[in-house]
């Protein structure tokens, strides 16, 4: 079993920072990519950032110069910096990681999701 858990949201005001962080754990045996996506009342979940293995990442217009993501494989941890945050980022945010893992005697690659976590920022 692989578990994916979400830390660190909260309620901010505009301008200030927050720093969530994903863990994950159970029979893994890699960890492709690694993102934050977030989902807003009565929008689509939307890509926050990602990172892939090899440190490469991707963000979404709307973060950028702001968000910063990053990972520590030695922890199958991923991380995401969130500065300058405004009303608009408010969301639940999710982590997910695409994962090689073992069970029931077999390698099994998957997508995997956190629980969310809520982020609020006020004006």
């Amino acid at each position: 079993q692989v578990q994916v858990v979400e830390s660190g949201g909260g309620l901010v005001q505009a301008g200030e920072s927050l720093r969530l962080s994903c863990a994950t754990s159970g029979s893994i045996l890699a960890i492709y990519v690694m993102g934050w996506y977030r989902q807003a009342p009565g929008k689509q979940r939307e890509l926050v950032a990602r990172i892939r293995n090899g440190g490469t990442t991707n963000y979404a217009d709307s973060v950028k110069g702001r968000f910063t993501i990053s990972r520590d494989n030695a922890k199958n941890t991923v991380y995401l910096q969130m500065n300058s945050l405004k009303p608009e980022d408010t969301a639940v945010y999710y982590c997910n990681a695409d994962i090689l893992s073992f069970a029931l005697g077999k390698n099994r690659r998957s997508d995997y999701w956190g629980q969310g976590t809520q982020v609020t920022v006020s004006s």
